[in-house]
């Protein structure tokens, strides 16, 4: 298979995958899938804050630092370097 059919092949192909993923979430969002009528909220039913009790599930008793805060910064920040670097890589290689 030459290159330009290969491109054409994997574009109808990213066409129909995405076709069917919008399909599938018409569908899902149409037939209320997934929703609890005993947890109905209403339009902001993505809001932690509407959950009920959902303080106790942010109380600071609930989790406990091993390290200083600054040591969670520094790695989150170490990890978003690696990330990028390989991101970098993975472009040259193209």
């Amino acid at each position: 298979m030459d290159s330009k059919k290969r491109q054409k092949f994997f574009k109808v192909v990213t066409l129909v995958f995405g076709v069917a993923v919008l399909v599938c979430a018409v569908y899902l969002m149409v037939r209320g899938a997934g929703l609890q009528d005993s947890l109905d909220f209403g339009a902001g039913a993505y809001y932690y804050a509407d959950i009920p009790e959902f303080q106790r599930f942010t109380e600071k008793a609930g989790f406990t630092a091993g390290l200083p805060f600054w040591v969670y910064v520094l790695l989150f920040l170490a990890w978003g370097a690696l990330m990028y670097l390989l991101w970098i890589w993975i472009d040259k290689k193209k």
